[in-house]
């Protein structure tokens, strides 16, 4: 068992959580149901699948739950590039939130690919 509160990606992702909500507050209303609930689901999914995952009892149930975290990442990044196109982010939020994300995402594939199965 992992102490996920002391991954950094883990740490990471709760401060872009954070962001996506906030963000996510100037898209559209009739997108509630929309980019909006799709990107707040996807981004709470990538902490809370880290935490399951570092709770499970071995390191092959872990990194089934990163590629899942990971998976959500990419989900994730599609869903700001289409908000993008669509002028609900500017090219400077874009930039700033895809950063964050590709950040997680190295420190996650380079976790996983450190634990021994």
């Amino acid at each position: 068992m992992h102490r996920y509160k002391d991954l950094k990606f883990w740490q990471l992702s709760r401060v872009f959580c954070n962001d996506i909500y906030i963000i996510t507050k100037s898209f559209p209303i009739d997108e509630k149901f929309g980019l909006i609930s799709q990107l707040r689901r996807a981004v709470v999914s990538i902490p809370s699948n880290n935490a399951e995952g570092a709770a499970r009892s071995s390191n092959k149930d872990f990194k089934r739950f990163l590629r899942i975290s990971l998976g959500s990442c990419y989900e994730i990044e599609t869903q700001l590039l289409i908000s993008f196109d669509l002028g609900f982010l500017e090219k400077e939020e874009l930039e700033k939130l895809n950063n964050t994300l590709q950040q997680i995402i190295k420190m996650m594939s380079k976790f996983n690919s450190s634990l021994k199965i």
